[in-house]
């Protein structure tokens, strides 16, 4: 069952590749952005539309899927770095927030208050956040947010920089997060890059697409409810 444009409905049903996972969303990219909220610090080209997510943009910008997300889960989708030689074709960037709430809001709903799209404006956020490739493609990092202002905790095996941690231009990754009670884990392409055992998981929330001064094509999104 794909689910288009209003991707809201469950696909309770489905089961995901043989797996025993079951598909609870899933966008196909072919009906616009209506499951997603854009942030923005400055205007860019951002579109859904023939299968494919194009995020092409000058500076922050953070994409909400408008939909909750509860535990466990992982959430799987395909991105590939654009190097063409456009003016944000900097192979930077393919950065992820999960089970985010926002400790300014009562409800802790992300929905609920806008934010720039300037990365600081997310500090506040209670959540995990994946950067892969981050500082124009130097750095690749797991954090998990605590929701205090410029409070980013960020322990040192969470910091990679070698080059097979990096992003490589107009290659496909296969990415998968998963938020399983006090699991948390990053993929890409199948291998590990980060885990970290939460003995006080965020075990519900928003998922984000975030990136900077780049420019992303992503595909194949889904959200697969764990056993």
């Amino acid at each position: 069952m794909i689910l288009s444009g209003l991707a809201w409905l469950l696909a309770a049903c489905h089961t995901a590749f043989g797996s025993g996972s079951t598909i609870l969303f899933r966008d196909d990219f072919h009906n616009g952005l209506g499951n997603w909220i854009v942030e923005a610090e400055r205007p860019g080209r951002i579109a859904a539309e023939r299968g494919v997510l194009d995020i092409d943009v000058p500076a922050g910008a953070t994409l909400w899927f408008r939909h909750e997300i509860r535990g466990p889960v992982a959430i799987e989708y395909e991105v590939t770095a654009v190097a063409k030689g456009g003016p944000n074709d900097q192979v930077s960037d393919v950065n992820a927030f999960w089970m985010a709430t926002d400790t300014r809001v009562p409800s802790g709903n992300v929905l609920e208050r806008r934010r720039s799209g300037a990365f600081a404006d997310y500090d506040e956020l209670r959540t995990y956040y994946v950067g892969i490739g981050g500082n124009r493609n130097s750095t690749s990092r797991f954090r998990r947010y605590i929701g205090r202002r410029d409070q980013r905790p960020l322990l040192p095996q969470h910091a990679l920089s070698a080059k097979q941690h990096l992003l490589e231009p107009n290659r496909p990754y296969r990415m998968r997060l998963v938020a399983a009670d006090g699991r948390i884990e990053a993929y890409r392409d199948g291998v590990l890059m980060f885990r970290f055992d939460d003995s006080e998981p965020y075990v519900r929330g928003h998922f984000g697409l975030r990136t900077t001064k780049s420019h992303l094509k992503i595909w194949n999104f889904k959200v697969l409810a764990l056993r």
